[in-house]
């Protein structure tokens, strides 16, 4: 193989096996720490599940564990030390072998043949159910390959630059996909005795699809199509391997009464309601523990009807928390695209402790002075790719949050490789793009490019305050257009309430390496309001190449921040008037490696 791939530093798929087959956790650098030591040479042997007739790929290399391909569906095997390459010959007998030397190592081509193909075979030693090693089972019960495996295996999800959901590259381009997927059952929603005049709630017939389509998860997966008309209904649950179609005509409307929208525990990195103490409202469309999910269709709509959620917050008659419209919870590999969002009563789209998360092609409206309708809210979630959206709500259209003050901070789970790109929209009262206030679980990799908001409050903004702890880190804005919008880039240093009496005052957040370039705007009143909390001043903010139409006569106004400019018009503020050197390039975030989204295929290949 020409090509290697470096490997991300945060990879939380990583998993050893010992001998006893116990499974443990364990990041690619500490698995590295853990070879090097102990051996001289190691060797990686890769195998490759065959998609759309593409060969499997082995290869062995020795001292790559850090540069190794990037493939999907990859299991590892670590051996040190390197035994005689003929000891692999029996796991590779199948197909021709093509050796060439690659990295100080031996590198092996698969020509023909298949992983899967092999995996039944009476020589090959599972040590996982669905997974497959490969050592023969005879050599592997050898004194020999006892002695020499010291870990017997590593399952890493890795993704191939053609077939994979997710890769490691150099565009920060989120691929199109396409939304229908085919998928070996379909069924209606009037087969379940649905009936879309807009006054039938059908709450029973949704459930009963899902109970019924069920069965088909491990048989490929089932669609459920949605036709023309208006489907009223209350809260129902998803399940895996499914696509939700809505026709261009389908309307899925959020029944009006409170009672059809189940209340539910309120999240572990929250503690309570996000409004009220206690329990919150489950989403219309909810998923929990689910995989391969599309939610799709050709424009067609789903609407909260969230005013009369709007009448009973302003009232002060809510018992809990709103709901959002979509809320998908420990899930992985999720595609929403081609739709209309109206009307949320709170949140619109909401993934919460989420990985591989695709939004694309979709529109977000609700009334610009409903309140907390934000459009995206990607929650202590990773790889997340948000592509190709109009957003104008009351709220921010969309904001990044990991967890709640003390809560957040005790659940621990970031957000980070977030990609946006090509989103536009407005917001009379909030930001284009948020990052917090609820990011006590830390927030980190966010690539935003390509983005445009007109009529807004405010462009950029990231919102934190004393007791939130956590991080935001490795932020990078490009390619932004402001269109009257009040102030172009903000930092609120004290945003929002706390969860309780409990938060600890000094759990500071630190803010550090956030780059914001090539910005243009027109009719703009503040250039910056960039606040930093004393005694915890906001490191490395870079600006550069920004040019922006100020009508007040103070553009800029900093305190506790430190960083650098260059090319920004009016001046920024003293704090940030030291111009980048190459001596500064290091403090600034320049990401050279973006995750890709999902790439198109055929079907969703995704793991968990």
């Amino acid at each position: 193989m020409a090509e290697n791939y470096f490997l991300p530093e945060q990879l939380t798929s990583w998993h050893s096996f010992s001998s006893s087959h116990k499974q443990n956790p364990v990041g690619p650098r500490k698995l590295v720490q853990m070879i090097k030591p102990q051996a001289a040479s190691f060797a990686v042997l890769v195998c490759l599940h065959g998609f759309n007739n593409h060969p499997p790929i082995i290869i062995i290399k020795e001292r790559q564990i850090e540069t190794i391909p990037a493939f999907s569906f990859v299991h590892l095997r670590i051996v040190a030390p390197l035994p005689p390459l003929d000891s692999w010959t029996h796991a590779l007998n199948h197909g021709r072998e093509e050796r060439s030397s690659a990295g100080g190592g031996q590198a092996l081509r698969q020509t023909r043949g298949s992983c899967s193909e092999r995996s039944n075979r009476e020589e090959w030693l599972f040590l996982k159910a669905g997974t497959w090693g490969l050592v023969p089972r005879r050599r592997a019960e050898s004194s020999y390959m006892r002695r020499s495996i010291i870990l017997v295996e590593v399952l890493l999800v890795l993704a191939s630059i053609v077939e994979a959901p997710w890769a490691v590259t150099g565009s920060s381009h989120c691929k199109q996909i396409s939304s229908r997927e085919v998928r070996p059952h379909s069924v209606t929603i009037t087969e379940f005795g649905a009936i879309g005049d807009g006054a039938t709630l059908n709450t029973k017939a949704f459930q009963n699809a899902m109970f019924y389509l069920n069965s088909f998860a491990d048989k490929g997966g089932a669609q459920l199509f949605v036709p023309a008309g208006r489907w009223l209904t209350g809260s129902f649950d998803l399940i895996s391997h499914l696509t939700l179609l809505l026709d261009k005509d389908a309307i899925i409307l959020g029944s009006v009464q409170s009672d059809d929208w189940p209340v539910v525990d309120p999240l572990p990195s929250y503690g309570r309601g996000r409004e009220l103490p206690g329990g919150r409202h489950r989403s219309l469309i909810y998923g929990c523990n689910l995989t391969d999910v599309v939610i799709s269709g050709d424009n067609g709509t789903i609407d909260g009807q969230g005013s009369v959620w709007w009448n009973w917050f302003k009232n002060g008659t809510l018992n809990y928390t709103r709901p959002h419209l979509i809320e998908l919870m420990n899930s992985t590999g999720m595609v929403i695209s081609n739709l209309t969002f109206l009307n949320s009563p709170f949140w619109t789209i909401h993934p919460v402790y989420c990985s591989q998360i695709l939004v694309q092609n979709v529109t977000i409206i609700a009334p610009l002075d409903s309140p907390n309708t934000d459009g995206i809210d990607p929650d202590s979630s990773n790889d997340v790719c948000i592509e190709n959206c109009y957003i104008s709500t009351g709220d921010d259209l969309i904001s990044i949050k990991s967890g709640w003050d003390e809560f957040g901070i005790s659940y621990g789970r970031p957000s980070s490789n977030i990609i946006i790109r090509n989103v536009s929209g407005e917001t009379l009262t909030s930001s284009g793009v948020a990052i917090g206030s609820e990011m006590s679980g830390g927030i980190s990799e966010v690539y935003a490019v390509d983005l445009h908001f007109f009529n807004s409050n405010t462009g950029i903004r990231i919102k934190t305050s004393p007791g939130r702890g956590g991080y935001v880190r490795n932020i990078y804005f490009s390619d932004i257009t402001l269109n009257n919008v009040k102030i172009a880039i903000r930092f609120s240093p004290r945003y929002g309430e706390h969860p309780d009496e409990f938060y600890d005052p000094n759990d500071l957040p630190i803010i550090d390496k956030i780059t914001i370039k090539d910005i243009r705007g027109e009719n703009i009143r503040t250039a910056g309001l960039l606040e930093g909390i004393e005694g915890d001043n906001f490191l490395n903010i870079c600006l550069s190449n920004i040019t922006l139409n100020v009508t007040t006569e103070t553009p800029w106004n900093c305190s506790y921040v430190q960083g650098f400019s260059k090319l920004v018009s009016p001046d920024t503020c003293e704090a940030l008037r030291e111009k980048t050197t190459p001596a500064d390039s290091s403090a600034c975030y320049y990401p050279s490696n973006y995750l890709r989204c999902p790439g198109g295929r055929n079907k969703p290949s995704w793991l968990l």
